[in-house]
């Protein structure tokens, strides 16, 4: 069976009517339209996840939360992650790749990340992440357009052939500013370490301060990478 919204025309149609819609709107959409089969990720390191986090739980909070936990994240984003869980009394899945980072320093020699980035990101974040995404018809992610030259034409709603299912962005057209606006009005729990000047936040091993107005340029450092390949 076809499920509504996969097929290719009808998604360039549906996504001419989201972006005209406030971001509240587009998720209550992708619940009526995806629910039980729709999954939420977030990273608890930058500001959109919990704005659209908080959007979320306001319509449904059956909806799984997945976090790719790396085993190397900073200390304060899993406090994030404890926060959200007193707040909206639901359990954050962690998503965990299949070595861990003992076993991966065994297996492939000590600070992967430091030699091979791409190789590490892909164990222990794209393949975690498509693994834990199979059983579900949608995605919902905080991508927003003005994040990076590439998310800049980050569409709405598309079909997503990575995963195989239709990958939805109800913030695409907020800016940092609209972010941060819902946070403080909404007082949303947040890293603590945006306060400190990071900018973008992944694992502490591959993460620093940004090193210019790229808001990503403190990710990789010394690498012509400026994603981990969850979003290529």
């Amino acid at each position: 069976m076809t499920i509504y919204g996969t097929e290719t025309t009808d998604l360039l149609n549906q996504n001419a009517t989201l972006e005209t819609l406030p971001a509240d709107a587009i998720v209550r959409w992708a619940v009526e339209t995806y629910a039980p089969q729709l999954a939420l990720t977030c990273s608890f390191g930058g500001p959109s996840g919990m704005v659209l986090l908080d959007l979320v739980m306001q319509v449904d909070r059956s909806v799984p939360v997945l976090v790719i936990d790396t085993g190397l994240l900073f200390g304060d984003t899993y406090a994030v992650v404890d926060a959200v869980e007193r707040r909206y009394n639901i359990s954050v899945q962690r998503v965990r790749p299949s070595l861990s980072v003992a076993e991966q320093d065994a297996r492939y020699g000590p600070e992967l990340f430091s030699r091979e980035p791409d190789q590490c990101c892909r164990m222990r974040k794209v393949e975690p992440l498509a693994a834990a995404l199979t059983p579900y018809a949608a995605w919902l992610t905080a991508l927003r357009r003005d994040q990076s030259s590439t998310r800049a034409n980050t569409p709405v709603v598309a079909w997503n052939a990575k995963h195989a299912l239709v990958k939805v962005c109800p913030l695409a057209t907020w800016s940092e500013r609209d972010v941060w606006r819902y946070i403080h009005a909404h007082k949303l729990p947040y890293n603590q370490l945006l306060d400190q000047g990071y900018t973008s936040l992944g694992c502490h091993t591959c993460t620093s301060l940004p090193l210019s107005d790229d808001p990503r340029s403190g990710r990789w450092t010394g690498f012509a990478k400026t994603e981990c390949g969850l979003h290529l």
